[in-house]
Order: structure tokens, then C-alpha cells, then sequence
């Protein structure tokens, strides 16, 4: 019997005239769950509770984009560096922001990232779709698209303004289901578009092609491995420093050493306790575990699960905290991996179960009488097995990904408090209309993205940056003071430095330098 014969065809559960039934449902499916995101980011930002950190940031860039100029965000320049005049690419190398430029000659402003982002999470479904329905399935192909985008680490990410992330898990899905089917040249396009959302994507890059020489596609597995080591070595030491920024901004292994070299130099010396820093935190064994029982664990099955890992390993092995959280966009990355990495675990499971079960040919057997003779014929019963254990399999995998909704943030589309303004909603309003058009303002994280669209916005903090308005509130808290209470002592010291209130009401105040 070949292991061929025990995975279930392509054609499972497609009937004449399907394809376009198919075609219809996932459109549903997909517009379904792009307008659930959609509006729960536009709720979010019409009510003040998204921040300047990141919204702001990328609504900047993307301006620099769709007016045919540089990505340049004042609101991280300002912040981090010091500087006005700041590329967005020296922070986080993430050219391929300039493709949803066009969008911005149709509505130029925040909204218009969120209502993007909800349609690219959506855009992987149906290549999600074309690999486990040829794996399993129809009815699990359905199952698990489902489930991908009722996610957790999907929910977070859409919760949290908009982030580069968005681009991933469709280019992942691509690159994994193109090169599933035999297409090279898509995948690898796939995987280059990749390597322009951010500099550490080099990461899952060589990670797949750690996976291809796993299952022993040499040469096309070796130029990945190099390609994305290479790619995200030239992003962090030549790119990002060219477009104004520092390198070693975002390196948080100094308990391992302080470059790449001495770290790597450290986990190859001391692996045993290299491994207990994954699981030292409460925070990282929460993490790896959400990220692997929504799958039943069936991903680690699969050798598809190694393009995951280095981003894993990147986050867990660090000292950020923020990091190791289930929470923010962080997990967005990886969970098409997971998810398709647990389709073809079961898959193989599937395979093995046939392969134990099934009887030993006789010695009469005309098939086995000579090397020439044709191979056994496929065992029914092994189809049927597989599609009841794929089936079965896949509708628990959408019943935990339910389960855990009430945890995550598309609990909040349900609850009518989520969508109704608080009293100090008016005052935010006014506050935010008494600044004029086309000035620098240095606004608090939550209301600066309704200034971002007409004015320069920059992040109120605790170091005055002389902008000629500042847009504060003294009552909620707000990053990145540490209390409401520094917030109020800001404001004293704008007021000794020559500012005047122009505007006060609940806590809101806008203040003028004149």
C-alpha cells in the first residue's frame, strides 16, 4: 500500500458546478468577518480608545506614501529619537506600507488603515481553504478557515490599532499553499513580500526554509535559509541605520550578550538553560500554550511548524515583557503556521493510524508477486477513517477557538457598553475641534489619532516638546506617564513655561503657546 493512497484527494466533497458555491461562501465568509473587524476598530477609534502609539505612527507613513514621498512619522521620531524629520523605515523596516498608499487618495486618515487591515486578515482564507481542503477536505476546510479568523492572536491584533502584521498571515498562506501545490515561483514572491513588512521576517523566511530541507527540498530549502538570513542581516545593519535609525534600538538579549554573535555564542554554550528561559515567566508558558491548544497540539506533528519557532524563540528568549504577552499583535504572526502546521500534523497522524491498522499483503497476492506488478489498490476504509478523523478533528478545532472568545477582544462586539460614548465623550469632541488645521499639536495617546488626519500630531509626554498646541487630559491615565497624577504636573509645567488653557472641561484641556 503507497502513503499516497491514504490522503484524501482534492476533489473530497467538490460536486459539478461547486467551484463557484465555494467561491460564494468564502466571499460571505470573508466580508462577514472583515466588516466584524472593521467595526470594532472604527468603534474603537471613533470613541477615543485607540492611541498615537501605533495608529498615529503608521497613518503618518502612509501619508509620506500616497503624496509620492518618504514614509517620514514625527510622531516616533519625536518620541524615540528626538528627531522631526523621522522615516518610519528607521524604526520598523516596513516598505510594504507604500501598497496601501492608493488608498489614501480615496479617504486620507486613520479609519482608512483599520478598514484595511480588517480586509488583508480576511485575504488569507481562502489559501487557508485550498490547503487543508486538499489535505482533508471540504467540510474541514471550512472549519479551519473559520476558525483561523475567530482566533485569538487575530483578535488581539485587530483590537490593538493597526500594525504591519496585517500583511503577514496572507503572504504566509500563500507561500505555504503555493508551495504545497508544486508552485515555487508564487510561494517565493510570497516570501519576498515577507521580507518587506519587517526586519525580522528574515526570521520566518529561513525558518520555511528550514522546513523545505526538512522534507528534502535541498536547493530551494538552502536559498531560503540563506535569502532570509541574509535579507534581514542587510535590513538591520545597512537599511535601517541609511534611513536615520539605530540598529541595536530594538535588541533586548543583553542577559544573553550584547550583539548576535555573543548570544548566539551563549545559547550554543549553555542550551539547557537557554531552553529554561521559555518557560520562566508565567506570561511565556501562557503564551505557548494558547498558541497550541486551540490546534489540540496537532502542530507539533508537523515539520511545518519550524518556520514559527525563530519568531517564538525571538520574543520568549527576550527581557520585553510585552513580548512574552498573549496579548497585542504579537501572536498575529505566526498563527497561519500553527493552524496549517496542525493541518498537515493531522494529516500525517492520518496516515500513520492507516499505516498501523492496515492488513499485511498475502503471499497469493498478484500485486506482490512481482516488482512490476501494480500497487494495492487504495483502502476505502482508510478514506473514510480520514475524513472522519480530519472532520472530527477540525470541528473541535473551531469549538475551542469559540471557547475562548469570551477571553479575547471580540467578546467587546456583543457587549452594548462597547458601543456607547461616556459623558466625557462631548467634552473630547470639543476639545479636540478647538485645534486649528494644519498644526503641530502634541496630543495624549488616546485622542491624537483624531487629530492625525489634519494636523502633525505628536505623543504627549513627560518631556515638553514646545509644540505650539497641546490637547491633554488630566483624568484618565494615559501612556506614557506613569499616573493621571504626573499627567496634571505636566500640565503645571507647561503653564510656568508660557502656555495658556484655552479650552478646559472634564479633565480635557488644550493649552496655546501663542
Amino acid at each position: 500500500m503507497t502513503v499516497s493512497a491514504l490522503q484524501p484527494p482534492a476533489s473530497i466533497g467538490v460536486r459539478p458546478g461547486g467551484h463557484r458555491r465555494h467561491v460564494i461562501a468564502l466571499a460571505v465568509i470573508c466580508t462577514v468577518a472583515a466588516s466584524c473587524y472593521a467595526l470594532l476598530s472604527l468603534v474603537k477609534f471613533g470613541l477615543h480608545r485607540a492611541s498615537v502609539f501605533d495608529l498615529v505612527i503608521f497613518d503618518q507613513a502612509v501619508r509620506g506614501w500616497s503624496g509620492f514621498g518618504l514614509p517620514y512619522s514625527p510622531a516616533v521620531g519625536v518620541n524615540k529619537f528626538g528627531v522631526v524629520d523621522f522615516l518610519q523605515l528607521a524604526d520598523h523596516f516596513s516598505p510594504i506600507l507604500a501598497l496601501l498608499a492608493p488608498l489614501y487618495w480615496i479617504h486620507d486618515g486613520p479609519a482608512t488603515l483599520l478598514v484595511a487591515q480588517a480586509v488583508l486578515f480576511t485575504l488569507a482564507v481562502p489559501w487557508i481553504w485550498r490547503y487543508t481542503r486538499r489535505r482533508m477536505g471540504t467540510a474541514p476546510a471550512y472549519l479551519v478557515s473559520v476558525a483561523y479568523l475567530i482566533s485569538w492572536p487575530v483578535a488581539q491584533a485587530v483590537n490593538f490599532d493597526f500594525h504591519e502584521v496585517a500583511f503577514v498571515p496572507v503572504l504566509t498562506a500563500i507561500m505555504i499553499e503555493r508551495f504545497d501545490a508544486g508552485r515555487i515561483l508564487p510561494g517565493s514572491l510570497a516570501a519576498f513580500g515577507l521580507l518587506l513588512v519587517k526586519e525580522d521576517m528574515g526570521l520566518l523566511v529561513s525558518g520555511f526554509g528550514l522546513y523545505l530541507l526538512v522534507t528534502r527540498r535541498w536547493a530551494v530549502g538552502a536559498a531560503f535559509v540563506a535569502g532570509g538570513l541574509s535579507a534581514m542581516a542587510l535590513t538591520r545593519n545597512v537599511l535601517i541605520p541609511a534611513a536615520g535609525g539605530d540598529s541595536a534600538y530594538f535588541w533586548a538579549y543583553n542577559h544573553l550578550g550584547p550583539d548576535v554573535a555573543s548570544a548566539a555564542l551563549h545559547v550554543l554554550g549553555d542550551p539547557i538553560g537557554t531552553l529554561a528561559l521559555l518557560f520562566s515567566h508565567g506570561a511565556k508558558i501562557g503564551t505557548i500554550g494558547l498558541l497550541l491548544w486551540p490546534v489540540l497540539f496537532a502542530c507539533l506533528a508537523s515539520p511545518l511548524i519550524v518556520p514559527a519557532i525563530p519568531l517564538v524563540l525571538e520574543r520568549l528568549l527576550s527581557d520585553r515583557v510585552l513580548w512574552w504577552q498573549a496579548d497585542f499583535q504579537y501572536n498575529a504572526f505566526v498563527i497561519v503556521i500553527v493552524m496549517l502546521a496542525a493541518v498537515d500534523g493531522v494529516t500525517r497522524i492520518t496516515r500513520w493510524i492507516a499505516l498501523a491498522t492496515h492488513r499485511e499483503p498475502e503471499a497469493d497476492d498478484p500485486a506482490e508477486d512481482t516488482p512490476d506488478g501494480p500497487a494495492p489498490a487504495p483502502d476505502p476504509r482508510d478514506q473514510v477513517r480520514a475524513r472522519v478523523i480530519g472532520t472530527s478533528w477540525a470541528a473541535c478545532v473551531l469549538t475551542v477557538s469559540v471557547t475562548l472568545l469570551p477571553n479575547f477582544a471580540f467578546k467587546q462586539l456583543v457587549d452594548p457598553a462597547f458601543y456607547r460614548s461616556t459623558p466625557r465623550t462631548a467634552a473630547a469632541e470639543e476639545a479636540i475641534s478647538k485645534v486649528p488645521d494644519g498644526v503641530t499639536v502634541e496630543a495624549v495617546n488616546h485622542l491624537g489619532p483624531a487629530l492625525s488626519a489634519r494636523t502633525t500630531v505628536l505623543l504627549w509626554d513627560n518631556t515638553p516638546r514646545n509644540a505650539p498646541w497641546v490637547v491633554a487630559d488630566t483624568l484618565q491615565w494615559a501612556y506614557p506617564f506613569a499616573s493621571a497624577d504626573r499627567q496634571r504636573e505636566q500640565i503645571d509645567t507647561l503653564l510656568q513655561s508660557g502656555y495658556k488653557i484655552v479650552y478646559d472641561r472634564d479633565g480635557f484641556l488644550v493649552l496655546n503657546r501663542g
